[in-house]
């Protein structure tokens, strides 16, 4: 489907889901984005969820959103239970003019929702030349090394910084070793997991995304994965006064209360150490790496942010691809 006639469907969903129009234009522009991108897992698959919690008043469409500043570079937002995309468009903007103006940004949130991939809010401040780290967590889905029961989620980590080139540095991942999108969309859709990434309730490995839901995932390097998950679910659940500790709510299944997420921004201008030479110093940095002798099957060495952006740039010349069950999804949304 064209890009354009999809991202105007989807607003018109939204718009019929009591949303003002600039923010489901904001929406619809994230999930259009997370398809070219390569990320379906955080595209058109979420859009009944989102819809499905908005009619069930678990998500307020209509949010107000109090923002406190609380010094000249940290602020603290309630977001009202607003959808995640707007709740931290609106952080991350404030992070960013705290950055700008005082070197350093620092914005929680709180009472938000999912927010899809944090890449959209860490491009946001590389491209005003800022650091960023992004933080926020999630529905249980990993148990903590040695435990057999999921309490944190995939609590996702990224990073980004400007690097003097076109495509920035953005390092954007899960605490597991896939995330827990790509689960839900195999399920939707009827695929299969990959082996090793997921086990049953009685603790097999399986590729069947049904039993990996009711089960639990398995985090990226054993206990390093699960210390940084528990880093993360401290950050953004305990510290900004949001939903930790295995609470937050997952938005597919339990519909017994708003998720009541929690993010976190962090901004700094890279220039306040070293000034200009901090670009050119990153450059070397890169350069370093990617002179190294190449691994075999290997025809350069990526950093973080580049593959992203090259699935980006082809995939925005052509149509997106709608699988007939969303598309279906989408009819029945837009028929409200």
């Amino acid at each position: 489907m064209k890009k354009n006639i999809l991202k105007l469907n989807i607003k018109k969903i939204f718009i019929k889901h009591k949303m003002s129009n600039k923010h489901a234009d904001i929406c619809s522009d994230y999930l259009i984005k997370s398809e070219l991108m390569g990320a379906s897992s955080h595209g058109l698959a979420r859009l009944k969820m989102y819809c499905d919690r908005i009619k069930k008043k678990l998500i307020n469409p209509k949010p107000k959103i109090e923002i406190k500043k609380i010094s000249g570079s940290i602020s603290y937002i309630d977001a009202n239970n607003s959808i995640g995309f707007i709740a931290a468009d609106i952080g991350i903007k404030k992070a960013i003019e705290h950055g700008k103006k005082t070197g350093i940004g620092l914005v929680g949130i709180k009472k938000s929702n999912h927010y899809g991939l944090s890449s959209f809010y860490a491009e946001q401040a590389v491209k005003k030349n800022l650091m960023v780290w992004c933080f926020t967590n999630a529905p249980p889905a990993l148990a903590p090394y040695g435990a057999k029961k999921a309490l944190f989620g995939t609590n996702p980590i990224c990073f980004g910084t400007p690097t003097g080139n076109k495509t920035p540095f953005i390092l954007d991942m899960s605490t597991s070793i896939i995330n827990r999108g790509k689960i839900r969309r195999a399920q939707k859709l009827g695929l299969k997991i990959p082996y090793g990434v997921a086990m049953d309730k009685s603790g097999k490995i399986t590729t069947n995304a049904n039993k990996a839901i009711l089960g639990t995932q398995l985090p990226i390097a054993e206990f390093k994965g699960s210390g940084l998950a528990w880093m993360i679910d401290i950050l953004s659940g305990v510290l900004t006064g949001s939903s930790h500790g295995g609470k937050t709510r997952d938005p597919f299944d339990d519909f017994s209360g708003p998720q009541n997420m929690g993010h976190l921004f962090l901004t700094i201008n890279p220039k306040i150490f070293i000034g200009k030479n901090y670009l050119k110093e990153i450059k070397k940095n890169i350069k370093l790496v990617k002179k190294l002798p190449k691994a075999k099957g290997f025809k350069d060495i990526l950093y973080p942010g580049e593959r992203k952006n090259f699935i980006y740039k082809k995939n925005i010349k052509r149509d997106i691809a709608v699988p007939s069950k969303i598309l279906q999804e989408m009819k029945e949304l837009n028929a409200i």
